[in-house]
């Protein structure tokens, strides 16, 4: 059992990757196997579609950005505080190899993306929104900051401003584009009292 739990995990891990690299629609089991050194077969066994495959992938993407929200909240009450350090992990993830937040760069795909895998994609974009939409309105309450328009659309603002300037760094190969351009989303939204 062990090694099949393994062998799950790495086929993950490598399917992750490649979407990561290449989107959905451009790998394939064969380049999953070729990777994690086993026949195409053996991912059958684990995911029986592609589609059961990266949905997973997606879910498991999901409940980390989840446990992420979870632990800015538990770590950081002022809201300034916790939108800040959301921003900043957000850009982190342009430091590894492959930069880029997975959901956002599959949401591009939406289109062609099976409907179990664009559930994921949809719920992923929808916590993140949810979860600024109530930091955002904490951070009214508590006169930390003044909004220019309602938390809710300025949660979706953000979101989307966010991915864009992900993808921004990743097309230059230049980290400072997602800092500059997310301190001035920040800015544009955010009005100090």
């Amino acid at each position: 059992m062990e090694q099949h739990v393994n062998t799950a995990e790495r086929i993950l891990e490598t399917a992750f990757e490649l979407m990561q690299t290449r989107g959905y629609n451009a790998f394939s089991y064969a380049d999953v196997a070729e990777r994690v050194g086993i026949r195409t077969a053996s991912i059958h066994y684990h995911f029986p579609a592609k589609s059961d495959l990266a949905r997973e992938v997606c879910a498991h993407y999901r409940t980390a950005l989840i446990a992420t929200l979870a632990a800015i909240d538990r770590d950081l009450t002022d809201p300034a505080d916790r939108l800040q350090r959301f921003v900043a992990l957000q850009g982190r993830g342009l430091d590894h190899r492959p930069p880029m937040c997975l959901c956002a760069l599959l949401a591009a795909e939406c289109p062609t993306l099976p409907e179990e895998v664009n559930v994921e994609v949809r719920g992923f974009l929808s916590d993140q929104e949810t979860w600024l939409t109530r930091v955002l309105g904490d951070g009214v309450a508590t006169s930390a900051f003044c909004l220019t328009v309602a938390p809710e659309d300025a949660a979706q603002v953000l979101r989307a401003g966010l991915a864009g300037a992900m993808l921004a760094a990743r097309a230059s190969n230049d980290r400072t584009r997602y800092d500059t351009i997310a301190q001035s989303l920040l800015t544009a939204l955010l009005r100090s009292h």
